[in-house]
């Protein structure tokens, strides 16, 4: 058994415990709910980045390559100065979502290259100007930008011209669970000699207002390079330095006087060490030396083209020469995490794949966060504090008061999106389920406990407003990790981690139903689910055109959801046979959605347009004629994704399955005939469960796979490139309102207009097409094809064509016959200079006709689902001929 897989087993089994350090620093605290106390709900504006350095924050820390222990008592991040800025760069900058042109960005150069499952090696590297870095103008000009420009970006400046920056690699490795190397190499990349201010810096969480905790911690000089950070519930940490650093010390707590014009109640507070070294004033230092903060400071000055590390050991008891042989762990750490990905990637033939698929398994894995919101106590306020404004008891989350968050989560990205939101970690956890199953099935039952889930069954979206609809991915979810963790085992699946689910979801399957099916006749509404900008209108504010939407997708979701219950309540017979009751609950669910989407409420309305051979939603309008809005939008692709196939041989072990399916299928005629296929056995007498029949799933797919429609050279379009040159018109209550194709960033500001999709191209919906006509091949055997590229001529079966979809995804991030790579677009250092070219970005979306990446640019979350691509494209090439490899290629 390799290294990390034996910490691996030995933190599932608790006996250690090498999760309890982790990168479980967020890289943007400001900004957040969380940390908003202002009446309005303003949270951009509540707490800023030029105010982060002086406050004390309440729910979290933030730092760059920072980590810390599981409850974040304790924090070790890194800072830097190149002796021009106004600041010390310890915190990641960027725009609000009111500054950006395109919403909130970060503006800073940094990239995720490694790290195992247990944290056990981990490296990141950062790339700061030796110039003044330009705050003001990246405000300024991004302002001056309207949205149909493109964003401004810290490359746009010229700052990285002449190659005048450092590239800072930060790297750690686990000598144990407690004892922790860390080191920072510091490379001149510029023509001339340049001095850096480098500060390994180390703090406490600001808990002791809380009232529950009666004392406080304590960081202290030991040695000249060595200093004790204690904590009465964990003891001492031992920080040993190397060299002779300038230790000096002050504490976690807000400067009131700089902020807010009162006097300080508090001494030393937390922004001295700045004001220190970039003012040299130390009169906010603590001449006793000893805080809640530390930084040991570095002043370094590296010739051209050269290099020089910093290194520091944290320890419970430091040995006599704790950085005697931290080279030999590191290499030690490294050579096993090698080893840890040559297993995994062991069917892997192309090295660029590879390299590809670590980078987004360490972006995974660097963006975990602690997460800490209980929103009770945010609302009330604490004990003997300030209390928050009486307008926030009426505001934002307040139905939420039973959420109480303290957890290690998965983040979709730690700066633009540093807290959780349902439907990405679902599909966070798929990729992370192949390098550690526990965290995976950790995660999905997280959100499933009654301390986030409410009790009326509804999962939490996101911190901004958790009553918000997310699609209902979190049974497939489920499902799909518990088919990679069993097959992992060797067969064995985990029952109680699937049972555990199940029951939730159950609960959460009758919210959707009592909820977002208003009239009971199961067409779901669903308002916003996580597509921002996709219909002609805010579709969570159907009722201000007076009317009610009845979503293609919203239906399409649930059918899906019915599905997933259905394959989850059957593979729970393999260890419960009480089981297939549940099994037939949903599977007449299923049946009920088919049906109603062919006739909404007996009006003799369906989701389904015979002239354009597409789903749409519709529009009702009271007293006025239901309408279809024809907007050709992955809106209409959705239902490919309700599809589950089935072994026959599975109903003989089902009898009273068997026996309620027949009597069902029976006695309700119409209802069969509209699942596709299910009385016509298919290959090895497989059945299917799906909401397309024949003639509907080649029309969609027609489109779909039409490049003059939804396929780009780089996966599938999220609207239609038919709207390009048709833009799609609707007068709704005295409104124009209108939507055209449009590849790149938002031109709207709905949703804040931080996203798009209306062309881009997002992997979790690519990813569900692929699974969904794997899905389909499987039943059909492979003797179904189906044209592609739509008019090409070529007729494929659909695992091709699934790989060939996988493929063009992929391919996002490959160098192409010019060397270049499609996801970093015309940009020419990104493209050429060797310090930035073989470094991946994953972004939140992509262009949909160039693959340039658009959005946050470190969404490893859900774009972290191209690893996934990557494993399956090979293993299932495995048994493919040669030519199809050209196939994908071509």
């Amino acid at each position: 058994m390799l290294a990390e897989h034996i910490r691996l087993k030995e933190n599932k089994e608790r006996k250690k415990h090498w999760k309890k350090w982790g990168p479980y620093l967020t890289e943007r605290q400001w900004g957040t709910v969380r940390e908003d106390y202002s009446p309005d709900g303003a949270a951009w504006e509540n707490v800023t980045h030029d105010e982060a350095k002086s406050k004390a924050y309440r729910w979290g820390e933030e730092g760059i390559a920072g980590i810390s222990d599981h409850k974040q008592k304790l924090c070790i991040a890194w800072a830097f100065w190149n002796g021009q800025d106004p600041i010390i760069k310890e915190r990641l900058f960027g725009l609000t979502g009111n500054e950006g042109n395109h919403g909130e960005d970060v503006k800073e150069v940094y990239y995720y290259l490694d790290s195992t499952p247990t944290h056990s090696y981990m490296k990141m590297l950062y790339k700061y100007p030796q110039s003044k870095f330009p705050y003001e103008e990246l405000v300024k000009e991004n302002k001056r930008r309207g949205r149909s420009e493109p964003e401004y970006e810290l490359v746009d400046t010229g700052i990285f011209d002449e190659d005048r920056y450092f590239d800072i690699f930060i790297e750690y490795a686990k000598h144990d669970v407690e004892d922790i190397i860390a080191i920072a190499t510091i490379h001149n990349r510029g023509p001339k000699e340049a001095k850096i201010w480098v500060m390994p810096t180390l703090w406490f969480r600001k808990t002791w207002f809380t009232g529950h905790e009666p004392f406080m911690p304590k960081i202290s000089l030991v040695k000249s390079n060595k200093v004790k950070a204690f904590n009465p519930k964990s003891g001492n940490y031992m920080f040993t330095f190397d060299g002779e650093p300038d230790i000096r010390f002050c504490n976690n707590e807000t400067n009131r006087e700089k902020l807010y014009q009162i006097p300080n109640d508090k001494n030393y507070p937390k922004d001295s060490i700045n004001d220190f070294v970039v003012n040299g004033d130390d009169s906010g230092l603590n001449p006793s030396f000893f805080g809640t903060k530390a930084a040991a400071i570095y002043q370094i000055t590296i010739p051209a083209g050269e290099s020089r590390q910093v290194k520091m050991r944290m320890q419970h008891q430091a040995e006599e020469e704790p950085l005697r042989n931290c080279d030999k762990c590191f290499n030690n750490r490294k050579k096993e995490a090698d080893e840890f990905y040559e297993d995994l990637q062991r069917s892997i033939k192309d090295s660029e794949m590879k390299q590809i698929q670590r980078q987004a398994y360490a972006g995974m894995m660097w963006s975990k966060q602690f997460y800490y919101y209980d929103v009770e106590r945010w609302l009330e306020g604490d004990p003997g504090r300030y209390q928050p404004p009486i307008e926030r008891k009426k505001g934002r989350n307040r139905h939420w008061k039973h959420l109480q968050n303290y957890d290690i989560i998965s983040m979709p990205d730690k700066w633009e999106y540093p807290w959780y939101a349902a439907w990405d970690l679902a599909f966070h956890c798929i990729p992370i389920a192949r390098i550690d199953p526990e965290f995976a099935k950790e995660q999905l039952l997280l959100l499933l406990n009654e301390w986030y889930m409410h009790p009326n069954g509804q999962i939490p979206a996101y911190e901004w407003n958790f009553s918000d609809v997310n699609p209902p991915v979190h049974a497939y979810a489920v499902q799909r990790v518990y088919q990679i963790d069993k097959k992992a085992n060797g067969g064995k699946g985990d029952q109680e981690f699937l049972e555990r689910a199940l029951h939730k979801l159950m609960l959460n399957f009758t919210w959707w139903v009592n909820q977002k099916d208003s009239e009971g006749n199961n067409i779901f509404e669903g308002g916003f689910l996580g597509l921002d900008n996709i219909s002609l209108f805010d579709r969570s504010h159907a009722q201000y055109y007076q009317g009610k939407l009845e979503q293609a997708d919203a239906t399409s979701w649930m059918a899906m959801f019915s599905l997933n219950m259905l394959r989850i309540s059957l593979d729970l017979c393999e260890f419960n046979k009480v089981y297939q009751f549940t099994a037939t609950k949903f599977l007449e669910h299923f049946l009920f959605i088919a049906g109603a989407m062919n006739n909404i409420s007996s009006e003799h309305i369906s989701l389904w347009d015979d002239e354009d051979n597409f789903f749409y939603d519709v529009f009702h309008v009271k007293g006025k004629e239901s309408k279809k809005m024809k907007v050709r939008s992955i809106v209409g692709l959705i239902p490919l994704f309700a599809v589950e196939p089935i072994r026959e041989d599975l109903f003989n072990e089902l009898p009273d399955f068997k026996e309620r399916l027949d009597f069902f299928l029976r006695e309700k005629p119409k209802l069969a005939a509209l699942v596709s296929s299910w009385i016509q056995p298919g290959y090895d007498k497989r059945r299917l469960f799906s909401l397309l029949r024949g003639h509907r799933m080649k029309s969609v797919l027609q489109k779909m796979l039409d490049s003059d429609e939804f396929l780009s050279e780089y996966g599938i379009r999220s609207l239609s490139k038919f709207h390009e040159k048709n833009p799609y018109t609707m007068q709704i209550a005295g409104d124009v309102l209108s939507i055209k194709y449009t590849p790149g960033e938002a031109d709207t500001q709905m949703f804040g207009g931080n996203s798009n999709w209306r062309g881009p191209i997002w992997f979790p919906i690519n990813f569900l097409i692929i699974e969904s006509l794997k899905k389909f091949d499987y039943y059909y055997g492979g003797d179904f094809s189906i044209e592609y590229p739509t008019g090409s001529g070529n007729f494929l079966t659909m695992d091709i064509i699934a790989k060939a979809l996988s493929y063009r995804c992929i391919k996002i991030f490959l160098k192409n016959e010019k060397g270049e790579r499609p996801v970093y677009g015309k940009d020419k250092k990104f493209q050429e200079d060797p310090h930035f070219k073989d470094y991946i970005l994953f972004y939140e979306y992509f262009h949909g006709d160039s693959g340039k990446g658009l959005g946050a640019s470190h969404q490893t979350g859900w774009t972290g689902l191209v690893a996934e691509m990557i494993h399956n494209f090979y293993k299932e090439k495995e048994n493919q001929e040669n030519a199809s490899l050209t196939l994908f290629r071509s």
